[in-house]
């Protein structure tokens, strides 16, 4: 049996803390702790998961990196008052998962162009990475060879708005 490229990508990943990618990921990590918090990527980084969720190497897809702290989330410590007796600030569990937080960062620093999926990429001891895959409709949808599944109810309102653009004499 052949072994496909993607499959060998996925493959290494799996096997991530071992001798081929752990270098090259550790000094990755020194570069992406220094950068803000989300950042917008030339290449996905898992390019096999990437393509798994839609990603195409065209004009309109926009791979964004972002980083989200570890750990569980806190609440603010009652500062007037008297104190509760069971404070209520550790032990708080997310209503929403990690990966869910990073599609918000994302969504808010680029508010025009619009989430097909998001994939969880890397860690250290205090962050984890996900990158997040986006599109910008106007031009996406307007490119007849390339299909992309918005997600949600926006999707049909878009490409409403496409069909209005095309069909309009200029």
């Amino acid at each position: 049996m052949t072994l496909t490229m993607y499959k060998a990508l996925a493959g290494l990943w799996r096997r991530s803390f071992h001798e081929p990618l752990e270098s090259i990921m550790r000094s990755r990590m020194i570069e992406w702790r220094r950068q803000p918090t989300v950042v917008r990527v030339d290449k996905p980084t898992k390019l096999h998961t990437a393509r798994k969720l839609g990603y195409k190497a065209k004009r309109g897809f926009i791979v964004v990196r972002v980083r989200i702290r570890k750990g569980s989330g806190e609440k603010a410590r009652p500062r007037s008052g008297r104190r509760p007796k069971a404070l209520g600030v550790k032990k708080i569990k997310r209503e929403i998962s990690k990966e869910e937080i990073a599609v918000y960062r994302a969504q808010r620093k680029y508010p025009n162009l619009k989430p097909i999926g998001s994939y969880y990429v890397y860690e250290d001891g205090v962050y984890e990475w996900y990158e997040v895959i986006m599109v910008d409709p106007m031009i996406v949808l307007r490119d007849s060879r390339t299909s992309v599944q918005l997600p949600g109810p926006m999707a049909r309102r878009f490409a409403r708005r496409i069909e209005e653009l095309n069909s309009s004499p200029e």
